[in-house]
């Protein structure tokens, strides 16, 4: 049975800067991939998960900011696309608006995070191009970590 698990994360002024930015290139890569996605079925055509995912590889070598966050959150921003088109359609699905939307991503491959424990209630994790980020350990992680997501909530 899979079970997930909160902490408080505690970024430093470093940290949450690239957050923002992280966040920010999500929702770009979300708004972009919905409005291709609406271009195609206004014409009948199909766009999925696999056709994105391999412009995205060629939109990153033409614009520099894409490569500052992370690939797999950006692969699993377009996979979350992806499911919320199959499951809503492709019309019913929103743009994600900076006033509406808190930023959040996922980091999917569980060989990149690292846990450490620092102390009795103190610990860090290792994330991908964010680096060490401290939290507290207020319950047992229980299993082992298979991916890993970063999100705001109450402005925390």
């Amino acid at each position: 049975m899979l079970s997930g698990r909160r902490y408080l994360l505690g970024l430093s002024p470093e940290q949450e800067e690239m957050y923002e930015e992280f966040g920010n290139i999500c929702r770009s890569v979300w708004n972009a991939a919905l409005e291709q996605r609406w271009e195609y079925r206004r014409r009948g055509a199909w766009m999925n998960y696999a056709p994105q995912c391999a412009e995205l590889a060629d939109a990153k070598r033409e614009h520099p900011w894409l490569k500052a966050a992370p690939s797999h959150a950006l692969q699993q921003t377009l996979k979350g696309l992806d499911r919320a088109c199959r499951d809503r359609g492709t019309f019913n699905v929103r743009w994600r608006s900076k006033a509406r939307w808190s930023p959040s991503f996922r980091f999917p491959d569980a060989q990149q995070i690292s846990v450490e424990r620092l102390g009795r209630k103190r610990c860090r994790v290792k994330l991908p191009k964010l680096g060490w980020v401290r939290f507290r350990w207020s319950r047992p992680l229980g299993g082992e970590i298979r991916a890993a997501t970063v999100s705001c909530k109450g402005g925390r």
